[in-house]
């Protein structure tokens, strides 16, 4: 079995354990300089999959957006547009994820899906008082992310999503094997970047 079938099996179990929250249980995360045929990867994902289209302001972020927008309806995936509700609007996607720095203060527009990064309990207090439908916390495990961060590690980050207040699903060094372990530790699903590119 293909990784990304194998990693959305495990998401879905997670997301049943979490008591089944109406939001999806996979999500991949498009990277410039990891992922350079974000369009292909899509192709590639388990049915009900979520694509979030990191653009970090490319000059063809439009045109790579309206092809992402056109892959996911016909492959029956959803679309998130990080940090810009107006490339969102104008591609068709269906919602907005918002890294944790650039949250704003109250939820806008009328997103079928809004999600946040999270990297801390106060992070993930604040999306839930925000009214995001999900949090990504990150890095549960270490990650080839530029990011920096430290991992949390599996303790911890589990601790944080048992008492966060909205689905938390695990991001950073998701694998197969890793996920596995994430079972019965309060995530409601997975997310990754290179794990999710190999086809």
């Amino acid at each position: 079995m293909r990784t990304p079938d194998l990693l959305a099996a495990e998401a879905r179990r997670l997301n049943r354990e979490a008591g089944s929250p109406p939001i999806p249980a996979l999500f991949f995360f498009t990277d410039p300089a990891r992922t350079l045929a974000p369009l292909g990867v899509a192709e590639a994902l388990p049915r009900g999959s979520v694509v979030v289209y990191r653009h970090f302001g490319a000059a063809d972020r439009a045109r790579i957006g309206r092809a992402l927008s056109r892959a996911c309806r016909r492959r029956s995936l959803k679309l998130l547009i990080a940090a810009d509700p107006d490339l969102a609007a104008r591609v068709g996607a269906d919602g907005v994820h918002w890294p944790e720095r650039l949250l704003p203060r109250e939820r806008l527009g009328n997103w079928a899906l809004v999600t946040t990064a999270a990297h801390s309990p106060a992070a993930l207090a604040r999306a839930a008082a925000f009214g995001a439908d999900a949090a990504m916390l990150a890095p549960v495990f270490p990650t080839r992310s530029a990011s920096g961060r430290a991992p949390l590690g599996l303790f911890r980050a589990s601790q944080w999503a048992r008492a966060a207040a909205l689905p938390v699903i695990a991001l950073g060094g998701i694998t197969s094997e890793r996920a596995r372990q994430l079972s019965g530790r309060g995530f409601a699903g997975l997310a990754g970047v290179d794990a999710l590119a190999r086809a």
